[in-house]
């Protein structure tokens, strides 16, 4: 479906109460939670491939690293193509999510370490054809509550990204069983879309490929603001799902079983899920920017205060990273939500690919920057760096809130 002027015009006098909205809602979001599985399997049976491959800490985490690197990669050529506004999300979103399972399904093959770093960024590098259209697809279905749908859609990406250690967890599930399911639900993710999907009644303009797009969202200042928040709120996120396991294991001191842990662990991430929905639901109620810096506020709390509880009891460090998970991606989806009010109509499927390529990026570094610190202040201090984040993230929203007077609820497309 195009949508020249005219079709936004129309979107702009159409009543945000089409029923079809809530399919629309539940396909993309089952389809999220499944294709998103293949992001995290690696870090999930990380212990596997360690002994197989006899793999330091650090190799560890440049397998979670890597697919930070590839889906930097995809959304950076994404975005100077212009992809996700000049081909049809639902096809870019299906083949993207089929070839990304394929890519996740090599990992049972791969002879090597060597290899293995390559499947994984195969993986992120197609992912980033599933991650960002995704928002902007059910964008094109809500307007008025489009901050409870954006946090939906992502709340079920990451529960999906905690699915491995589920799968892992139940009858101690090993390296294939793991990655084959993750795989396979990516495939079933991709066939949602393909077939059960069609475009909202909100559509944003289609405009012919330009180079020049890329250029002119750099240089729009309030949508670089909100993407300011976002790289506060990336620096932190993916560092803390990456080693939050193995903190969680160091709390547990080897007297809690194993699987106990990995229960633990899938909590925490699937805990931000519920943080999602209920920052959509906030924000559409008291705003985006009063959110997203609550949200910044508690999680950099809690990178304060997970050193100092690992002297507590096992329970009090899985309640804090729970609390932790909860407010950690609770702010995700709204930052997203701010780029599709605030960027130009025409670029908005560009401007997310730029604002999460720019994040991710970032994520590599602090993804790395964990197992460093942990060699010079373990384990009390590792995390207090990633408030980092948070801090810097609040002070661009902040900006933004003084140069724009965000709406509450989001306002329709413009041409």
């Amino acid at each position: 479906m195009s949508a020249g002027p005219e079709g936004v015009r129309a979107a702009q006098t159409a009543v945000d109460d089409d029923p079809a909205r809530w399919m629309a809602l539940a396909v993309v979001s089952a389809a999220m939670l499944l294709s998103l599985s293949a992001w995290m399997t690696a870090t999930a049976v990380g212990p596997e491939l360690q002994a197989r491959w006899t793999l330091t800490g650090s190799q560890v985490g440049w397998l979670t690293t890597t697919v930070q690197l590839g889906f930097v990669v995809g959304t950076a050529l994404a975005a100077v193509l212009n992809l996700a506004d000049v081909v049809p999300a639902r096809r870019l979103f299906a083949a993207s999510a089929a070839l990304a399972a394929l890519a996740n399904a090599l990992l049972l093959v791969a002879p090597g370490y060597a290899a293995a770093l390559g499947v994984r960024f195969a993986t992120g590098a197609f992912l980033a054809g599933v991650y960002p259209p995704g928002m902007k697809m059910i964008s094109t279905w809500f307007r008025s509550g489009r901050g409870l749908a954006i946090g939906t859609v992502v709340g079920a990406l990451t529960v999906g990204k905690a699915l491995p250690y589920l799968l892992k967890a139940i009858g101690g599930a090993g390296l294939t069983p793991v990655v084959a399911g993750a795989s396979a639900a990516g495939l079933l993710g991709a066939l949602l879309v393909a077939v059960g999907y069609r475009e909202g009644p909100f559509p944003f303009a289609r405009r012919p490929f330009s180079w020049a797009r890329v250029g002119r969202i750099l240089r729009h200042r309030e949508t670089m603001l909100a993407t300011g928040g976002y790289l506060g709120h990336m620096w932190e996120l993916y560092a803390m799902w990456t080693w939050v396991p193995v903190y969680l294991a160091v709390a547990a001191a080897e007297t809690v079983p194993g699987r106990v842990v990995d229960y633990a662990a899938f909590g925490t991430i699937a805990a931000g899920g519920l943080g999602c929905v209920w920052g959509g639901l906030a924000a559409d109620r008291i705003g985006r920017a009063r959110v997203v810096n609550l949200a910044m506020a508690a999680s950099g709390t809690c990178c304060l205060l997970a050193g100092p509880v690992l002297s507590a009891p096992f329970t009090v460090a899985v309640l804090l990273s729970w609390v932790w998970g909860f407010f950690v991606v609770a702010d995700s989806a709204q930052f997203s939500a701010l780029v599709t009010e605030v960027a130009p109509s025409d670029s908005v499927g560009t401007a997310l690919m730029l604002q999460t390529s720019m994040g991710f990026l970032l994520t590599m570094v602090t993804i790395q920057a964990v197992p460093a610190l942990v060699e010079i202040v373990a384990w009390d201090w590792a995390f207090a760096g990633l408030a980092l984040g948070p801090a810097a993230g609040i002070a661009s929203i902040r900006r933004l809130s003084r140069s724009r007077s965000l709406p509450s609820a989001p306002s329709p497309p413009s041409t």
